[in-house]
């Protein structure tokens, strides 16, 4: 899929922070692979996790020149949304803004579309 046609944001904030992850690993290979798994209070839940490879059918989204990587079961859930990244009181965390999701729960980890 061409990066004009991806149906996802990968924020400005969020590449920052991975592009910083991956200096302190000293592993320029590693992309921010977010995916969907069932669970969680809502149904579905958001996952993140460091991986240094690109599957078939999976989505790449570079920004900064760090690299987003979403395979094809989590991409249909994640459309039109945006992978961000906070820093506050609760402490920091990757998060989707996710505009399919019909409920989430309290703290933003899972939904339900």
């Amino acid at each position: 899929m061409s990066e004009a046609n991806i149906p996802l944001t990968f924020s400005d904030a969020a590449a920052k922070r991975v592009n910083t992850l991956i200096a302190e690993e000293e592993n320029p290979n590693l992309k921010l692979r977010v995916y969907i798994t069932g669970g969680g209070c809502s149904g579905f839940q958001y996952g993140f996790t460091f991986d240094e490879n690109v599957n078939d059918g999976d989505t790449t989204i570079v920004n900064s020149g760090v690299t987003l990587v979403v395979d094809p079961m989590s991409l249909q859930y994640l459309i039109g949304g945006e992978v961000d990244y906070t820093e506050g009181l609760e402490g920091s965390r990757f998060f989707v803004n996710n505009p399919n999701a019909t409920t989430t729960c309290g703290c933003g980890a899972s939904f339900s579309v």
